[in-house]
């Protein structure tokens, strides 16, 4: 392709810059504005991945960057195929995923005269990107690029945008300007205050009852061994959010599960009756303190560490505060340790203990379930196996059975969850990954939002494994409307669900329906050894529930089904 010397088209000259940025793949959709651009793909050693809808390409974009540690590239058109990807930018902003999100655009002269297929994207999408960009000149192509890479990975990694008017992707005989940042103001937080983190260490010496407290900001700095090291020398239990399971492989010692409004009953107490709590790029979010900052870990001094200063004090108050990089925060405090004596915390494990033993998490097996279909994949899948979920009950089964094992082996909707999200990003994982084994778990009203990405799967030949948990039902609300409305059940019926088991061989894909608990070992089995894409459908009964369960307003101690 051409070099970016003068006589490049401003496509070429896009299409060069991302390569700098190691960019291999593009989730994309074209059309008309893009044209020059999907031109100058056929000579790019960049591979693009079709999908069949806008919403479907950034959400494997963010899939392919949670899997791979990577910013994810997405690519659409103007207009709807801009709009279309406003769910799955704001998805990743919510959940700190970095993605660069190239958008089509109308010729610069019609900029603002409501012309065809025109929208003010960047206007559009302000709240939910880290920044976004209309290039006006194809010359500053090679700095937006790169400012926009930056500024999805560093510091709390999110969305940025960049859209690109037809005629500056058209333009011949440009000469590039320098790829120089400009970025004035924009700061990336590291170590933190030294002071602070003495104060810290000096906390962890005097505590009897401390806790971890470990969310997906852990992941993102590449933080678990630091995590590790420390929760093992200071015998410390670990609690994780949604987005931080991974941090610990599952079955460590020191790993009470997840907290919050379907965390175990152990990682809520502990939460509850600790004396330090040591909240390391989390944001106490409502799903764990049930929006009752004021009276969450009521009986600690809490230490917040988070790259943005933003999220400290904004729901709970921080006794310690630290902004900064999480695995340089916590390399300081254990290096702070090194020299001094840890607590004696005994006591405080034969209380965790105790609660373990009494509380266990627990279901039914005489019988086919969709907790017993999770445990059965974890214990017939390797250690590195990805797990990607959509949003809903299978969603909270899946982060309570399955073993994860690893960092970024989870990918799953956390503070949108978004339906439909997981299809896509099982494309994104899978592209990222092809050595590994990628499992979905999703549901029969998940599932429909984004089916038509089967065809995805099969143009890409991607042996991604699909366990569908068919209940009929909106599982989720269905729950709530059981469990607090009466059992008024309203809207959530799916009668005219189409059988998936067609549906999926009318796009290729092997199918095996599961109704019957003796099935189930085997179906999963030979699902893993097929060397193509499979749609398991599990037959569930819509009465299940995830348990236990915090009700909304209640203090995370007041669980149902304990």
């Amino acid at each position: 392709m051409n070099s970016g010397k003068k006589g490049s088209r401003g496509a070429a000259i896009l299409l060069e810059a991302l390569e700098k940025e190691g960019v291999d793949v593009i989730f994309g959709y074209p059309g008309g504005v893009l044209l020059p651009l999907y031109d100058s793909l056929l000579d790019s050693p960049i591979q693009h991945i079709l999908a069949r809808h806008e919403q479907g390409v950034v959400h494997a974009a963010d899939g392919y960057a949670r899997v791979s540690g990577k910013v994810g590239v997405c690519l659409a058109t103007s207009g709807p195929g801009a709009t279309n990807l406003v769910t799955g930018i704001a998805n990743a902003y919510m959940d700190s995923i970095p993605l660069v999100v190239l958008t089509g655009q109308v010729v610069s002269s019609l900029l603002g005269t409501d012309s065809f297929q025109e929208a003010d994207i960047t206007g559009i999408t302000t709240p939910i990107t880290k920044h976004s960009y209309i290039v006006k000149d194809a010359r500053e192509i090679p700095r937006v690029v790169k400012e926009a890479f930056y500024l999805a990975g560093t510091g709390r990694p999110g969305p940025v945008l960049i859209d690109l008017p037809k005629d500056i992707l058209a333009m011949e005989n440009v000469e590039p300007f320098p790829s120089d940042m400009n970025l004035r103001g924009y700061q990336v937080p590291g170590r933190g205050d030294s002071a602070r983190i003495d104060e810290v260490v000096k906390a962890i010496t005097e505590c009897r009852r401390p806790v971890i407290y470990a969310g997906g900001g852990v992941i993102a700095a590449g933080a678990a061994d630091a995590l590790r090291q420390l929760s093992e020398k200071a015998s410390i239990p670990v609690v994780t959010t949604l987005m931080g399971i991974g941090c610990l492989p599952f079955g460590h010692p020191n790993l009470l599960g997840m907290v919050g409004m379907h965390g175990t009953v152990t990682s809520n107490y502990a939460v509850d009756d600790c004396d330090l709590l040591i909240a390391v790029g989390v944001r106490f979010d409502d799903r764990v303190t049930s929006g009752l900052g004021h009276l969450f870990a009521t009986k600690a001094k809490i230490v917040h560490i988070d790259v943005d200063s933003a999220e400290i004090g904004k729901v709970v108050r921080a006794h310690f505060p630290i902004v900064g990089d999480a695995r340089l925060v916590l390399e300081e405090v254990l290096d702070g340790l090194a020299s001094v004596e840890v607590p004696q915390v005994s006591d405080w494990w034969d209380r965790l203990h105790t609660w373990k033993n009494d509380h266990p998490m627990k279901y039914e097996k005489d019988r086919l379930t969709p907790q017993m279909v999770i445990e059965c994949m974890g214990e017939l899948a390797g250690d590195e196996t990805i797990m990607v979920t959509d949003v809903g009950q299978h969603q909270m089964w899946t982060a309570q059975y399955f073993p994860i094992m690893h960092t970024r082996n989870l990918v799953t909707s956390g503070g949108l969850g978004t339906m439909g999200f997981g299809l896509p990003a099982a494309v994104g994982a899978q592209v990222a990954r092809p050595n590994d084994l990628v499992f979905l778990v999703t549901g029969d009203g998940s599932f429909q939002m984004c089916i038509q990405e089967l065809a995805t799967i099969v143009q890409n030949k991607l042996p991604i494994k699909i366990v569908l948990m068919n209940n009929g039902v909106l599982g989720m609300v269905r729950q709530w409307q059981k469990m607090f409305y009466g059992e008024r059940f309203s809207s959530i019926q799916l009668h005219s669900n189409p059988d998936f088991i067609k549906v999926a061989e009318a796009y290729g894909i092997r199918g095996i329906r599961i109704e019957s608990l003796e099935q189930v070992n085997s179906a999963i089995a030979e699902a893993i050894e097929y060397p193509g894409p499979v749609l398991l459908d599990f037959t569930i009964s819509p009465d299940e529930d995830v348990l236990p369960m915090v009700a909304p307003g209640k203090a995370i101690t007041e669980m149902l089904g304990r």
